[in-house]
């Protein structure tokens, strides 16, 4: 009997350009992956997805690495730290404003335990919503003592009450470098940069790299950038591989073998409540961001030890 991939080069023919040979590679990739088993950490792991640049695929990277990792029996928190609150439109949660939200978190009038919603889509994921209200926030909260720390502050007390244990923890970040994302790289130690196949995001990069550093050096010495996407990738162009081969070749250690294409159902998902993976699960968006969130997992160990290395010396 012949399988779905054979079918479809079959009836679209063999050719590496054309589209049934596209769809026959992803239902192939898509078949190994539903036999794959995801390793979970020994540790949670605290993530922060950032990047000053906006339109690089910040977001769909949370929400879909998250729901990847979630479908395969994780148990995620996701804290939506962008006032534009699209993280909490993707997962399909209430965040009007005036809504119970990572805002009254911040400003210390509800603990997340009182804030967090589940998803309807994947039963072991989290959200901490965000609205527009927090887009005051940075202004209303830069007097405040330890306005760094305010996020941090809030999930440690509650990981210390919870019952409950989190494999990953996603903190989704505004594109800024404002003291939203400060807070967000202060409770985290990691973080997870999504670069999109362009040049001019090479140059945004560097940049990021620079508050990184100053974040490390000045609040949080054990934050660590752990893992790179390249993001919007079409391997038909030159120019996609070229900034895929540049990024590689300066960070080879944390850049994801998997790239994340251009497609429309990734931005389409979100405008029916819904991540890529649980709206078009068997499309090349979904299998891309389902192959990464298993580079993900499977790097846990080596991410880990390099935190744990980084703590020891502090």
């Amino acid at each position: 009997m012949e399988s779905a991939a054979d079918t479809i080069r079959r009836i679209f023919g063999d050719s590496n350009r054309s589209l049934g040979a596209e769809m026959a590679e992803t239902t192939s990739r898509y078949e190994q992956l539903r036999n794959v088993s995801f390793p979970k950490p020994d540790a949670t792991r605290f993530i922060a997805v950032a990047n000053q640049k906006g339109g690089v695929g910040k977001t769909s990277t949370t929400v879909n690495i998250a729901a990847a990792l979630a479908q395969a029996g994780a148990h995620i928190l996701v804290i939506d730290m962008d006032p534009q609150g699209n993280a909490s439109t993707a997962f399909g949660i209430r965040h009007n404003s005036g809504e119970p939200s990572v805002y009254d978190i911040l400003e210390g009038r509800l603990d997340i335990s009182e804030v967090k919603q589940r998803c309807e889509s994947f039963e072991s994921l989290e959200v901490v919503s965000s609205s527009i209200d927090l887009s005051g926030a940075e202004l209303e909260v830069a007097s405040m003592e330890g306005r760094t720390y305010l996020l941090k502050h809030a999930l440690d007390a509650f990981l210390e009450r919870s019952d409950e244990h989190y494999d990953y923890i996603f903190v989704d970040c505004p594109p800024s470098l404002g003291l939203l994302v400060i807070n967000a790289m202060c409770a985290v130690n990691e973080m997870l940069i999504p670069i999109q196949a362009e040049y001019y995001a090479l140059e945004g990069l560097g940049q990021l790299i620079n508050t990184i550093g100053l974040v490390q050096e000045h609040y949080n010495p054990v934050l660590l950038v752990s893992t790179m996407l390249v993001t919007m990738f079409d391997r038909r162009t030159l120019l996609s591989r070229e900034v895929f081969e540049e990024v590689k070749k300066h960070y080879p250690n944390i850049v994801l073998e998997t790239t994340i294409p251009r497609t429309v159902k990734i931005s389409e998902a979100p405008s029916f409540g819904q991540t890529v993976i649980g709206y078009d699960p068997r499309g090349i968006g979904a299998v891309a961001y389902v192959e990464a969130a298993l580079e993900i997992a499977r790097r846990s160990p080596s991410v880990l030890a390099a935190i744990e290395s980084k703590q020891g010396e502090h």
